[in-house]
């Protein structure tokens, strides 16, 4: 079964040069050249994997971004823009994007960007098909509980709507509870240094970790910032 991917991008010649690229690689392709067309395109269509522009008429990216997570639309989003800008990078990977690339870039990483990104989600799932899973494959920290194979956690029992990158990141500071962990470990361990060099990126999703599993992200108790160190996954003291 052929993978359907979603471009949404202004610019008529991008939007070629990827559809004829991307559908020459196996893919289907269905294009969009406004961010309202593309949001819409997004929840009719279910594609596998989107790649949209940063900037675009009636919706830009990040809005297009902020609104398909609201509505619990998870497909993985490769966002593209023109400015090389770290603001921006974070933004759009706060916003729910799984990857980021800035223009020009060649159709060939396009393609090797958006297989990565496929081969990644496919992982999660073929684990959440999984329908038996034993107590040994559950890692219980805290009201934390993590189901290995089903790469699912919950806390206080309701089940926690992570990112694959979020759980991974959990699930490496579950199986390392107590230690202190660098940021150059967790980019090695997690992202296979893919963004080296970019320690921000651990920094953004420890922040999505800590709303969703801390009663106060301001003032954490599972995961702490050992300062000029790194961080560390704790069981929280009892009362």
């Amino acid at each position: 079964m052929r993978n359907k991917v979603l471009i949404v991008d202004d610019e008529q010649s991008i939007l070629t040069l990827l559809q004829y690229n991307l559908e020459q690689a196996g893919f289907d392709v269905i294009t969009a050249m406004d961010g309202q067309t593309g949001k819409d395109l997004a929840v009719k269509e279910s594609p596998d994997l989107i790649v949209l522009d940063l900037m675009l008429p009636k919706l830009d990216g990040m809005e297009v971004c902020k609104q398909l997570r609201q509505i619990k639309i998870m497909t993985p989003i490769l966002m593209l823009t023109a400015r090389d800008d770290e603001f921006d990078k974070v933004l759009g990977l706060e916003l729910g994007a799984d990857d980021y690339m800035v223009k020009p870039f060649s159709p060939r990483e396009v393609i090797a960007r958006v297989k990565a990104i496929l081969r990644r989600t496919q992982v999660q799932m073929e684990n959440e098909q999984e329908k038996a899973i034993s107590e040994s494959d559950f890692l219980q920290i805290g009201d934390l509980k993590l189901a290995i194979e089903q790469y699912e956690a919950f806390f206080k029992d309701e089940l926690l709507e992570l990112t694959l990158k979020e759980f991974e990141l959990l699930l490496y500071f579950a199986k390392n509870l107590g230690r202190v962990l660098s940021r150059d470990q967790l980019l090695s361990a997690v992202w296979n240094y893919e963004f080296a060099g970019d320690s921000r990126i651990v920094d953004v999703h420890i922040s999505h970790l800590r709303e969703k599993i801390e009663i106060d992200s301001k003032k954490p108790v599972y995961i702490k910032t050992i300062r000029g160190l790194g961080y560390k996954l704790e069981e929280p003291s009892k009362p």
